[in-house]
């Protein structure tokens, strides 16, 4: 072979094995994913944190990253809008690469941590570790999905009705261990199975806002028909059922997997509190003024059934057959002190029983709001009911199925919800008139821990909780 041509085809061989060489280094290089950007980062532009404005209070008019604003009543932004944010942010990041090198990721981040020397919006972020700021970076390296926790932890969630935020307690250490702010009037609450995040009725708002586990922030607020009270998941985190307190009456039924309201079912009557069966074939939503008990077939999403009352529906709790299937809704009446039993096969109360009075404690009647019983829950091994008295600050405990009286515990003013530890040890009870959350040894039955709270906490919730 000539030089010349020897030459040309080393040439060419070099060439084609760069251009290649070239296309797998750009196959293997991960693309920025435009469904995680909307559904874990965007979230992040509208979060509220102590002493910074949020993100979208200054970007909707910057000459560089720029976020479309939002409307007077829009809760988020629309697919194009979020596509528009998208195509914005993916100037600023180098995708797979360090996210140091990525001035999307660096702009917030405070500078002795590898930030910036400058940002004027403020200093976001003030460590790597950051659950926010490793969201981001979970984007910029090329995430599809959220990563799967190493770790979840059983916590207490209690609303605080007259206040814009939601107290986090670890049961462990009876301690204050997070605050969810930015939800005014906070009703119900719930957690997703999978401890990812944590639904929470917002009356203000109208609104189910889903609160993102690793941050405790808002990440989604979802709008409603109308104003919610409680709420209730299915036990495969598929659905979200949610009680609208309006007439004529409805329950929201939301879909986690898309984050949307997608049908609002007419049941009998502005619903006071909806929850679902252990075995998640129902949901039951109660109403006070039709006093109906509204049974939902959580397959077909249609009302099953319903039966009504002697007076308005207030809490509910149930106990199940050996095959898990249900026995027994236990509800709370308006005006009554105590519970009803309803047998859940034959669709018809069974059985009533009421509180006595506890011999040296003064009878209080004032502010009742016509629910002198108001919290009910079953424990986890389902030997026993627990009833709370706002009459007598007490909560009464029976045993299953007996419903005998088998102990009292003081648990302060107006006590509210129950809720209960997973191993059933220990149950926590909110006290709307000393503003702390009582924890009681549920073996013992007697309290371990009043932990101060926000102001008039009633709801409360065991959740599982994703540390990262």
């Amino acid at each position: 072979m000539k030089p010349s041509i020897r030459l040309r085809v080393i040439t060419y061989l070099f060439a084609f094995s760069a251009s290649a060489f070239s296309g797998l280094l750009l196959a293997q290089a991960p693309e920025l994913d435009f469904d995680f950007f909307k559904n874990e980062v965007q979230p992040i532009f509208l979060a509220k944190r102590e002493g910074n404005v949020r993100c979208i209070q200054c970007h909707t008019r910057s000459s560089n990253f720029r976020l479309q604003g939002l409307e007077e009543h829009q809760l988020f932004w629309t697919d194009e809008q979020s596509r528009m944010n998208f195509e914005s942010a993916s100037q600023f990041v180098l995708a797979g690469e360090d996210p140091l090198r990525s001035r999307f990721m660096t702009h917030p981040l405070a500078a002795d941590v590898g930030g910036d020397p400058f940002h004027g919006g403020g200093k976001h972020f003030h460590s790597q570790f950051d659950p926010e700021w490793r969201i981001m970076a979970d984007w910029v390296a090329g995430a599809k999905v959220r990563r799967t926790p190493s770790s979840v932890a059983v916590r207490i969630i209690q609303t605080n009705a007259a206040g814009d935020d939601s107290t986090v307690i670890d049961p462990e250490s009876n301690k204050v261990v997070g605050t969810i702010s930015d939800i005014a009037i906070p009703h119900g609450v719930v957690g997703a199975p999978d401890g990812s995040q944590i639904y929470i009725t917002n009356e203000s708002m109208h609104s189910l806002d889903i609160v993102d586990a690793r941050t405790l922030r808002v990440k989604r607020r979802i709008p409603l028909s109308g104003r919610p009270n409680n709420v209730a998941v299915t036990g495969d985190g598929s659905k979200v059922y949610v009680a609208i307190m309006e007439m004529p009456g409805s329950v929201d039924i939301i879909d986690v997997a898309s984050m949307t309201n997608v049908k609002t079912l007419p049941v009998n009557g502005a619903i006071h509190n909806v929850y679902v069966t252990p075995d998640s074939r129902y949901a039951v939503a109660g109403s006070i003024q039709t006093r109906t008990i509204n049974v939902i077939d959580t397959r077909t999403d249609e009302l099953a059934w319903e039966l009504e009352m002697s007076s308005g529906i207030r809490p509910m709790t149930f106990d199940t057959k050996a095959d898990g299937s249900t026995r027994s809704i236990f509800v709370q009446l308006s005006g009554f002190h105590g519970f009803a039993v309803v047998d859940f096969d034959k669709r018809e109360e069974v059985a009533r029983i009421e509180h006595p009075a506890v011999p040296g404690e003064e009878a209080h009647l004032d502010g009742l709001q016509g629910a002198p019983a108001h919290g009910l829950a079953v424990s986890p091994d389902g030997k026993m009911l627990w009833s709370t008295s706002k009459v007598y600050s007490h909560v009464y405990i029976h045993s299953l199925p007996d419903l005998q009286e088998i102990g009292r515990v003081f648990v302060g003013q107006h006590p509210e919800w129950i809720t209960f530890t997973p191993d059933g040890k220990r149950a926590y009870i909110g006290a709307a008139g000393d503003n702390v959350t009582y924890a009681v040894d549920a073996i013992k039955m007697e309290t371990i821990a009043k932990i101060p709270v926000g102001q008039v906490p009633k709801r409360i919730a065991m959740v599982r909780m994703a540390l990262d």
